[in-house]
């Protein structure tokens, strides 16, 4: 049994850096297992229910294969399939799962939502993304940087986008928690909200890391350990913000040029999906408007040598897996 037992995992405000680099470590070791095909099916008799109201790939098919792994069985609800929010509270329903299964995984918009059905559940609840954090991101993107360089503490970690999503607020969260030197690069019109930057720093003074905020990209990458970027249109937010979007974004793209500001051991991380090509609906649509072929980032980088955003997806379902267990056990 670990100090998480019984405990939800809403963001990583609720939890200590020992407790964060616990994660980190069982991560580490259900990826061992399952790469040498050793059976940890060590929840054998346990249920989840695993809520999208926003769509997923990566999330829900670590939570799936995640939860098959350990020897559970596992539910998946959707907005086609849930009565959630439309006949019924999400107090109510998060009353009715709680009685049923012994998990609950949420992954929609307000956060709010998510931390009422922790409130009320009686069992675990998993934020799998909302509006605001996204924490099961984090532990795979630092198990990602820890495999690559062996370590945490004192690595600059640069953000570049929009500031302001739950990515980067989390990545902020995490960085601070852990004594990384974060930086959060990108126009001040989407600079993270002010509050939630005197959280972290105010954090990262007790563990040696830092908190910047930056409109110069240059700067920004120089010395850098890992750059991270995002789409530049969150799920949920309208098509009609793309032109706006493109406008302030389009110098924080992560290019080979930019990369080369930053140390020459330098990883690329994204959480993904990716616009760095046409060959997706999306990424068609944007050349045809406004002639970019690539959009948060340069394709030679997505693909080049210094990337490592496939480890990083890989990783999404060990670390739920070590969060799921961690507070199940």
């Amino acid at each position: 049994m670990s100090s998480l037992t019984g405990r939800s995992f809403l963001t990583l405000l609720d939890f200590t850096p020992e407790e964060i680099r616990f994660l980190l470590s069982e991560s580490a070791r259900f990826k061992e297992l399952k790469r040498h095909c050793v059976k940890h099916r060590w929840l054998e008799g346990k249920n989840v229910a695993l809520i999208f109201e926003k769509t997923s790939t990566r999330t829900r098919s670590s939570f799936e294969v995640a939860a098959s792994d350990l020897g559970m069985g596992s539910t998946t609800l959707d907005s086609g399939n849930s009565q959630m929010g439309a006949k019924e509270s999400v107090e109510d329903t998060a009353r009715v799962l709680g009685r049923i299964f012994d998990g609950i995984c949420y992954r929609g918009y307000a956060q709010a939502t998510v931390e009422k059905m922790a409130e009320v559940a009686g069992v675990p609840v998993w934020n799998a993304l909302t509006d605001d954090f996204h924490p099961t991101q984090m532990i795979a993107d630092f198990l990602t940087i820890q495999e690559e360089f062996g370590d945490l503490e004192g690595r600059k970690l640069v953000f570049f986008g929009d500031a302001r999503n739950n990515v980067a607020n989390s990545l902020m969260v995490a960085s601070a928690k852990l004594g990384v030197h974060f930086v959060a690069c990108g126009p001040e019109a989407l600079a993270p909200a002010a509050d939630l930057v005197e959280r972290c720093r105010a954090i990262a003074e007790e563990t040696g890391g830092s908190v910047t905020l930056t409109e110069d990209p240059k700067a920004a990458a120089t010395g850098a350990d890992a750059l991270y970027t995002d789409i530049w249109l969150s799920m949920g937010e309208p098509k009609e913000l793309w032109k706006e979007r493109i406008h302030l974004l389009e110098p924080y793209r992560v290019t080979p040029k930019l990369m080369a500001k930053a140390k020459g051991n330098a990883i690329f991380l994204h959480c993904l999906p990716s616009f760095h090509d046409r060959e997706t609906t999306v990424g068609e649509e944007i050349y045809q408007r406004f002639g970019l072929k690539e959009m948060e980032v340069a394709d030679k980088v997505f693909r080049g040598p210094r990337s490592r955003v496939f480890d990083e997806a890989e990783n999404r379902m060990h670390s739920i897996k070590a969060v799921m267990y961690s507070t199940l056990c």
